[in-house]
């Protein structure tokens, strides 16, 4: 079954549909039309429900000083394979205007009016509002990185 959260050009190619966290991090994050919005810092998972809560998006600065981190929800980001970088589908505006943090002052990520309010930024419905149902797949790709 072919994922809709995959981006992929070469139907030749196997892709792999499981990577690690570690080979997540550090991999870029663009939207549509190609802008670059910055890079995965860090996963955050939901250890009771077993699921990804939130991609961590380090945006702006220079040299990882100054950036500001946004947190994504997972389901808001889909994979391009052949490019070995995420979608996120909104523009730099819609980013900039998302409830930010710095490094040294996170937010509560599992305090779920704070995590509605992200989820409703970005147009998702907080996973753990789902039924299962209404639930997208979550693979990505294989083993350890792309």
């Amino acid at each position: 079954m072919q994922n809709s959260r995959i981006k992929k050009n070469d139907p030749d190619k196997k892709y792999r549909q499981v990577l690690s966290a570690s080979s997540l991090a550090g991999d870029t994050v663009r939207n549509p039309a190609g802008e670059d919005l910055g890079k995965v810092k860090d996963l955050m998972i939901d250890i009771s429900g077993g699921r990804i809560a939130y991609a961590v998006l380090s945006f702006g600065g220079v040299l990882g000083m100054g950036d500001k981190l946004f947190s994504i929800p997972w389901n808001s980001l889909s994979v391009d394979e052949d490019e070995q970088c995420f979608i996120l589908d909104a523009d730099k505006q819609t980013l900039e205007s998302a409830p930010g943090f710095d490094k040294d002052n996170w937010p509560d990520m599992a305090d779920t009016s704070w995590g509605s309010k992200i989820y409703q930024h970005y147009g998702q419905e907080p996973y753990w509002d789902e039924t299962s149902e209404t639930r997208r797949p979550k693979t990505l790709g294989g083993g350890g990185g792309y």
